[in-house]
């Protein structure tokens, strides 16, 4: 499975306030979101193939994050 990088992760998370970050949750949150990316592009996929398109676009994945 692919990685995110972890220090803008870690930047993301502080962010949202915390003063400290530790490298597990940086990892961890990479591979949630790894995760959800992976599910919200196979939605997508799904959308533009239900609309006759093989090219994906932006509001393919609008939808599909609308359908999570």
């Amino acid at each position: 499975m692919s990685k995110l990088p972890l220090t803008p992760l870690g930047r993301i998370i502080k962010n949202g306030g915390a003063e400290r970050v530790s490298e597990d949750a940086k990892e961890e949150l990479s591979e949630f979101l790894v995760e959800q990316a992976n599910e919200i592009a196979k939605l997508a996929l799904d959308n533009a193939k239900e609309n006759g398109r093989k090219t994906l676009k932006a509001e393919d994945i609008a939808v599909a994050y609308k359908e999570l």
